[in-house]
């Protein structure tokens, strides 16, 4: 159990730093208007992942109960998902990009509002939460809503600090990133070998 749970921290948090749409809106947003707006804008993000918590918990939570076999090919399709996105990130540019003219200056209810609306209406968050999360339940005797909503507070919990930390730190990490252009070399990779290890993780007797 213990083991399964910190298998899955240790993932969220590889992803959760590499660069990706979510991160670099709050790296944006922090440098353009400063970490209070950064920050409502991560607030945002996490309070959609309750939405996509929940929706999978009671959906999958039924196939579960209905049938091993679809819950097989459910985890299937997660390590063939997951395989996709190493593969995707393999062929992307391995530069970090991001920038910051022409963002628009909101108020930080508009930056929450934007960030729960960008996460909640992304099919593909809904797809990475199927892909992800069935493969890491921990508990035989526990409901699997139950074990579905504690890994959704962790995967919420992990975000939420990483991203908190980018963007009280935006500027200092925007300078490390122009200074080094390795890291996107290095973050590249270490998303790749994660989302190949969870793909054979998933599919583990």
């Amino acid at each position: 159990m213990i083991e399964t749970l910190l298998s899955f921290i240790f993932a969220t948090s590889v992803l959760a730093i590499s660069p990706g749409p979510d991160n670099i809106f709050v790296l944006t947003q922090s440098i353009v208007n400063g970490k209070k707006y950064g920050l409502a804008a991560v607030y945002g993000l996490i309070s959609g992942c309750i939405i996509h918590t929940t929706l999978l918990a009671f959906g999958i939570s039924a196939i579960i109960k209905q049938s091993e076999n679809l819950y097989f090919m459910i985890k299937l399709f997660g390590a063939v998902y997951l395989l996709f996105l190493a593969f995707k990130v393999f062929k992307a540019d391995a530069k970090i990009s991001f920038s910051d003219e022409n963002v628009v200056k909101k108020s930080t209810s508009q930056l929450y509002k934007q960030g729960f609306i960008m996460n909640v209406l992304n099919p593909k968050v809904t797809i990475f939460f199927l892909a992800f999360f069935p493969g890491f339940l921990f508990s035989d005797s526990l409901s699997t809503i139950l074990q579905f909503y504690v890994l959704g507070f962790f995967f919420m919990l992990v975000s939420l600090i990483i991203f908190s930390i980018i963007a009280i730190l935006a500027g200092k990490i925007s300078e490390k990133i122009k200074e080094n252009r390795n890291i996107g070399i290095y973050l590249k990779w270490a998303q790749i070998i994660i989302f190949i290890a969870i793909a054979g993780y998933i599919l583990k007797p």
